[in-house]
């Protein structure tokens, strides 16, 4: 049976998290799937990769599937493959411990494809540390219209991670230096058409439990409404409405520059509570 929509095809990482040296790959042949494993095999780093494809980083909590509360994992930790903590008797202090230092190069990669258009996406982002660098590593975003590898696209390019971005263009894929207009550029080719869907899947992604459902939804679901300009344009339409209805008499008859207003009735229910609703009047005549 033919899917349709774009659905994740296949997830590549090299150096992310622990998952190091080699290129992972994870064949999801747009499939729902089944991710498991023991505490500490990486489940998280998989989830936070497909995330980080998909999100800004100021929108991102790291490890957020295993319920961490505090933000324990970050870009930097992931890039240098942070995997314990040492701890020093003498300070009192501990550090992280990675399996990578010094000059670090790191890709994650996602294809996605819609079986019922047969066409494909991928997107990738590319991520690298200098020796001596204590921030956190600058990156580049790509999006192509064909299905791209880790192996065959993004290594051997040389020394200069220039040489790595011209190759890319030479062979159609777009780069971007800043995440919105990679993720403008990603959500057209997907055919997402509203940014609010990403919080969405954000949200779901990392989800442990759901404590309201009616605040979930509106909060993550419905896209904002100004109910207070609807209410007044149907107020403006029943008024429109009720006018020819409304008789003159004598030689009376509507002005047609005469305004409309509205009143409010008083309503009162079983416990003395009372509220107002609006109500438009009848529209004025004259003689």
């Amino acid at each position: 049976m033919t899917q349709h929509g774009y659905r994740l095809h296949r997830l590549e990482v090299r150096n992310w998290g622990t998952f190091d040296q080699r290129i992972w790959t994870f064949h999801v042949d747009g499939a729902d799937s089944l991710l498991t494993g023991d505490i500490g095999s990486g489940k998280s780093t998989l989830v936070d990769a497909v995330t980080t494809l998909l999100l800004p980083a100021n929108k991102i909590s790291y490890n957020k599937a295993a319920g961490a509360e505090t933000r324990e994992r970050s870009l930097r930790s992931y890039v240098l493959g942070y995997y314990k903590s040492e701890s020093n008797d003498a300070t009192g202090t501990s550090r992280p411990v990675g399996l990578r230092a010094g000059s670090c190069f790191s890709v994650i990669l996602g294809v996605f494809t819609d079986e019922s258009l047969g066409t494909t996406v991928t997107l990738a982002q590319v991520f690298w540390l200098h020796d001596g660098n204590t921030g956190q590593p600058e990156r580049f975003y790509v999006t192509a219209g064909t299905a791209l590898t880790i192996a065959d696209d993004f290594l051997n390019f040389g020394t200069e991670i220039s040489q790595l971005r011209r190759r890319l263009r030479q062979h159609g894929a777009k780069i971007a230096d800043h995440f919105p207009e990679y993720g403008q550029d990603f959500r057209r080719r997907l055919g997402i058409a509203s940014e609010q869907a990403m919080d969405l899947f954000h949200q779901t992604v990392s989800m442990k439990a759901v404590g309201n459902l009616n605040d979930f939804v509106r909060s993550h679901m419905l896209e904002p409404f100004d109910s207070a300009a609807v209410i007044r344009q149907l107020i403006s339409h029943f008024d429109d409405l009720i006018a020819p209805m409304t008789p003159c008499s004598g030689r009376e008859s509507r002005s047609p520059d005469s305004p409309r207003s509205s009143t409010p009735a008083t309503h009162t229910n079983d416990s003395g509570e009372t509220w107002k609703q609006w109500m438009p009047n009848a529209p004025r005549c004259h003689t």
